[in-house]
């Protein structure tokens, strides 16, 4: 049975001042920090004792700070990806959510949704954004650990989840996986059937 563990990151700087997160490498807060003790301890009860274990993370500062913590508990050391980072949102990244909701042009509700652009300069399309998601997701699987921990952001959960079950990206134009900060989705695939379940979805009963 493979058993992945895929973590949002706690509380970060940008959730509590109001600013664009994205690429914008703010850090945990101190409740943040807290909160991400009580993952790692939620984490190393579900990891079996002795079992061997990888902790993959976004290479931005909260995943980072929030992997570390989960991989000091399991005596690892993260490996960290570019790819597993959250959406970019270019020039907005770092300023206030007013400023980028003003210039912010929605995907339409049907039509090409997945190369959109959304009126801010340097920002992702959901295609960019997805297939460096999914990129990150078969270098993780390409390790044949049977317990993995992917820590990210989320809106990147959604892509991880997608890419875990297999969708086409193709078919991810209208696809989103809401998360919480902090939370857990256990992702599990067997051994004789290999089907890839989605166990739990965004559990926060640790916090």
């Amino acid at each position: 049975m493979r058993r992945l563990y895929v973590v949002t990151h706690p509380e970060a700087e940008h959730h509590v001042s109001g600013l664009v997160g994205g690429w914008f490498d703010s850090a945990l807060t101190g409740r943040g920090l807290r909160q991400a003790e009580v993952i790692a301890t939620r984490i190393r009860e579900l990891v079996p004792a002795g079992a061997p274990v990888e902790v993959h993370a976004s290479d931005l500062i909260r995943t980072v700070q929030t992997a570390t913590t989960i991989a000091d508990r399991l005596g690892v050391t993260p490996v960290l990806h570019l790819g597993l980072r959250e959406k970019s949102y270019g020039v907005a990244e770092g300023r206030p959510q007013a400023w980028l909701d003003a210039r912010f042009v929605p995907p339409p509700a049907t039509g090409d949704r997945m190369d959109h652009v959304e009126g801010i300069e340097g920002a992702e399309t959901r295609r960019q954004f997805a297939t460096r998601v999914y990129a990150a997701v078969d270098d993780v699987l390409a390790s044949p650990c049977a317990h993995q921990v992917v820590v990210t952001h989320g809106f990147a959960l959604t892509f991880v989840v997608a890419a875990w079950i297999g969708m086409p990206l193709e078919a991810t134009g209208h696809v989103n996986v809401r998360s919480t900060s902090g939370g857990i989705t256990a992702l599990e695939e067997d051994d004789f059937f290999a089907n890839r379940a989605v166990v739990r979805l965004d559990d926060t009963t640790h916090l």
